[in-house]
């Protein structure tokens, strides 16, 4: 599992040591989903596929030199198309995958980066990665989601649509944290005036009537 940090104060050689096994768990992480959907995907899914497309050809009108077949002749065209449209998403979800690592990794690996002194000593440890709250943990969030989804999507394409929850995730904190706040800072002030006056108006007809 991944290394979590103590609760109370780390010293910046403790903070180092946890950023590296942090950065090491999530690459294996990272390779390891990306090993399995290329073997399964594409070593092997599209030789399958090519079999598949050489079987399914019957008669000499689909497959131009072979003996006709006993059931339905499929059009080599539409299996030929079939196997390049599935092979083709699934490079671009391979693809779209590895942008989403190396974007998160890299900015991982940039917070926690360490610096040292002329002598070789540590002299900090970079931004800890395991703290509570902190943006390393949405990165986190945004790699196992990717490899969950990547190794699930090897059954479906569509399983895809589940990573629609990171950019609604990060709308839903976007709204919390900046854009709900802005609005309601905007619109209390308003609100206290039009209270206001409604008291100055009661008040006033209070007083008409003594």
């Amino acid at each position: 599992m991944a290394p979590k940090g103590k609760a109370g104060t780390k010293g910046k050689k403790q903070i180092f040591e946890e950023n590296r096994e942090t950065l090491r768990f999530y690459l294996r992480i990272i390779l390891a989903a990306s090993v399995l959907y290329a073997v399964v995907n594409l070593v092997i899914f599209y030789p399958a596929a090519s079999a598949w497309t050489w079987v399914s050809c019957g008669g000499s009108a689909a497959c131009p030199g072979r003996e006709p077949r006993p059931f339905p002749a499929v059009p080599r065209g539409a299996w030929r198309l079939w196997r390049l449209t599935a092979v083709a998403l699934l490079q671009v979800a391979f693809i779209f995958s590895c942008v989403v690592y190396g974007t998160s990794y890299r900015s991982m690996s940039s917070m926690a980066k360490p610096s040292f002194t002329d002598d070789g000593s540590l002299a900090d440890g970079g931004i800890d990665l395991n703290m509570e709250q902190g943006m390393a943990e949405h990165l986190k969030d945004v790699i196992l989601l990717t490899a969950i989804v990547q190794v699930l999507s090897c059954f479906s394409l569509y399983l895809w649509y589940f990573w629609l929850l990171a950019p609604g995730r990060a709308l839903y904190l976007l709204w919390v944290n900046i854009l709900g706040p802005w609005f309601t800072a905007e619109s209390s002030p308003t609100s206290q005036e039009s209270n206001e006056k409604k008291q100055r108006r009661q008040e006033r007809r209070q007083m008409k009537r003594f």
